[in-house]
């Protein structure tokens, strides 16, 4: 009894991390076709690895990009090849218990220098989406005051305009 239960639980075991890390490298698959899309100028290939009602949110207090939007801000640079390319320095990604979610952080070697890059993936079928997408410039935090007094004016205002218009 003990040995068949033993043997239960070893297979359910392989068969969890088995299933665990296939969905981890398809997850990490379409991230990295995503980043190479956008490196690559590929506009359609870019967007059809996002969910149709997708969020990219930029680096500026002002950049919460609807997909409809996200597309129209970024049609110009894909059309002209003059887009962004991040290469990932480091990835960190996490399942729902269902395996349908994933969400992920990544840290990111960029034209800004090292970028966060965090997000959502979901599950549909077999193909996996981007729903949400972060992406954060890093601070050093001996440099945080420095950083501030840079955004002082401006965000003060945006921060002004979003305190008028309440949640």
């Amino acid at each position: 009894m003990k040995k068949s239960l033993l043997c239960s639980l070893s297979a359910f075991l392989l068969f969890a991390f088995t299933t665990n890390h296939k969905e981890e490298a398809k997850v990490n698959a379409v991230l990295d076709a995503w980043h190479k899309a956008a490196a690559e100028a590929q506009f359609d290939t870019y967007f059809s690895l996002m969910t149709p009602n997708g969020v990219f949110i930029g680096t500026d207090a002002t950049e919460n990009w609807q997909n409809d939007a996200f597309r129209a801000f970024a049609k110009p640079f894909f059309e002209k090849g003059k887009t962004w390319d991040f290469k990932v320095l480091e990835r960190h990604i996490y399942f729902s218990k269902d395996q349908k979610t994933a969400w992920f952080d990544e840290l990111l070697d960029t034209q800004m220098k090292i970028c966060r890059g965090s997000g959502v993936l979901v599950k549909s079928g077999k193909q996996w989406k981007i729903a949400h997408y972060v992406l954060s410039m890093t601070v050093p935090n001996n440099n945080t005051n420095e950083v501030v007094k840079i955004k002082d004016k401006i965000e003060s205002e945006i921060i002004q305009q979003l305190k008028n218009k309440g949640l």
